[in-house]
């Protein structure tokens, strides 16, 4: 697959991630409440039985964590993208909440810190899996169509999946897992 076959999708999940990004920023900036919950649910999700201190089985959750929206990404594109807009969008906010609460509470340094090193690899991981849903949906249109073979396409999408996203989650889980309390440390 050419990457002129993911630029348009990969565009369209990027502006509607930075679009509902700011959206959930601006609902916290205008309800920090609302920050203060989306934080509290991702600590009981993501890190409900780990213990503090233990960065394997950080790295772990947050593995599985990415891996699991990521699938959802790409796999939803069997809803002809519905499932694939609708995490995209749906992380998103909750990014962008969870960015404007932790920004009035510690600042915009800590934000930075506390995203920027690992985020440089997962967000574009979670833009790749999107890319590759949207893909997906677009086989099956064009199959129901008679122009194309989806179970191939499918093949080959998930053949880069495994190559592409599959790593990109686990470096960036590593990183997040490793690397990024280091960083805040330094600015806490």
């Amino acid at each position: 697959m050419s990457r002129e076959g993911l630029a348009r999708p990969a565009l369209v999940i990027t502006g509607l991630f930075l679009a509902t990004l700011v959206l959930g920023g601006l609902v916290v900036s205008q309800d920090p409440g609302v920050g203060r919950t989306l934080i509290q649910v991702l600590k009981d999700q993501l890190l409900g039985g780990i213990p503090a201190g233990n960065p394997l089985l950080l790295f772990a959750a947050i593995f599985l964590n990415n891996l699991q929206t990521c699938l959802l990404l790409f796999l939803g594109g069997a809803s002809l993208g519905a499932v694939t807009l609708f995490i995209a969008g749906t992380n998103g906010l909750v990014i962008g909440g969870v960015m404007e609460a932790v920004r009035q509470e510690k600042g915009i340094l800590y934000v930075l810190a506390a995203i920027l090193p690992h985020g440089v690899v997962e967000i574009p991981s979670f833009i790749l899996a999107g890319a590759l849903g949207l893909r997906l949906a677009e086989a099956l249109w064009r199959e129901w169509k008679g122009d194309e073979d989806a179970a191939a396409r499918a093949r080959d999408l998930g053949s880069l999946f495994l190559r592409a996203v599959l790593p990109l989650v686990a470096l960036a889980a590593g990183i997040e897992a490793f690397i990024t309390p280091q960083i805040i440390s330094l600015v806490a």
